[in-house]
């Protein structure tokens, strides 16, 4: 800790220099968990370095993708349990750059708050470092602000940047999707982190009770299971690409199912999916019935039980399919690619 760097002036408008640094000494043994043998700096520089290793790779393409946790924020301020949305938000950004086929390399965070509270902020990179664990990336920098004024003491924001790196010729482009491919399901643990405006509006949020156990959940509490991290795909995906040839993939976030399966489907081709077939969460159920939503509009917010979604061909779905079960992700079969000027149906 830098005990030579404190400003009166500065702390009385707000801003307590000191308390950044006693969080970074709390963060410190979070991060060591997340260092690869890529990683050459340690934390404190003004930026962080890592040294790209290509052995293997003739065309390497970096992947870069961004993003925050979004209001699914006010539920942990409710909770007052910061230790967790650091997970969505590496999930959020690792799971892009997977679509692309890419390896995730490091991470790095960003959270402005109203107020430095160091314990805090360390709940929150420990977040931040399980889930660059999960992924196999290494947190190598991050910042965070202390802007009093702009939010309230007990807030923040929360938002996060990864990159990857792909063989030019293992990019997933959809150039060989096929009528007859299948459309393989990975189930999510939960609302993710999208949706929540509308979530924290039918459940009243800002004034129920989150902690009473709830029947429809199983017994778990309203908040417990809306705080539920995001899932991070990378290492069950990472493993099917070893071993069968992946012709889309799809991480559904905001929008649903008819915002991103047709992200990854090519002009002439749709998706036809099985409504029957979707493994619906509980919660997507309490959700419609309490704020009477209809089954299109639950399908085009959120993932309604589905994470991920991946295009292999017919040949190959039983093996993918044994392959991610072996990883840990049950996943199973939720339709397939047809001739349509429709990138998406539920049937």
């Amino acid at each position: 800790m830098n005990v030579n760097s404190h400003s009166d002036v500065y702390a009385a408008s707000g801003v307590d220099i000191t308390a950044g640094y006693k969080a970074v000494e709390l963060m410190k043994r979070h991060i060591a968990r997340t260092v690869t043998p890529g990683v050459c700096s340690d934390v404190g520089g003004f930026g962080g370095l890592f040294a790209l290793d290509l052995t293997g790779l003739t065309h390497p393409i970096l992947v870069s993708g961004t993003d925050g946790v979004g209001t699914k924020l006010k539920l942990a301020f409710r909770m007052d349990k910061h230790d967790t949305v650091g997970i969505d938000c590496v999930a959020m950004c690792v799971n892009d750059v997977l679509c692309q086929g890419a390896t995730p390399l490091f991470f790095l965070d960003y959270i402005a708050t109203g107020k430095d509270v160091p314990e805090r902020i360390a709940d929150i990179v420990k977040g931040v470092c399980e889930g660059c664990v999960q992924a196999g990336a290494a947190l190598i920098g991050g910042e965070t602000a202390e802007m009093p004024g702009f939010y309230p003491v007990d807030e923040y924001d929360l938002a996060g940047y990864c990159t990857g790196v792909v063989e030019r010729d293992r990019i997933i482009d959809n150039k060989t999707m096929r009528p007859g491919d299948v459309v393989l399901a990975l189930p999510s643990s939960g609302v993710h982190s999208n949706g929540f405006s509308l979530v924290r509006k039918v459940f009243d949020v800002e004034h129920a009770d989150l902690t009473a156990p709830v029947d429809a959940l199983g017994g778990a509490s309203l908040g417990e299971t809306l705080l539920t991290p995001t899932r991070i795909y990378v290492k069950p995906v990472l493993a099917l690409l070893e071993k069968v040839a992946v012709k889309g993939v799809s991480h559904i976030t905001g929008g649903g199912f008819y915002e991103n399966i047709p992200r990854s489907i090519p002009d002439g081709l749709g998706a036809r999916i099985e409504r029957s077939s979707v493994r619906v969460l509980p919660i997507f159920d309490l959700i419609a019935a309490t704020g009477g939503i209809g089954e299109r509009d639950m399908f085009n917010t959120f993932n309604m039980g589905v994470g991920m979604s991946v295009v292999v061909a017919k040949e190959d779905a039983d093996r993918a399919l044994a392959i991610l079960r072996a990883e840990g992700v049950d996943a199973y079969v939720i339709g397939e690619i047809v001739e349509s000027e429709e990138k998406i149906t539920l049937c």
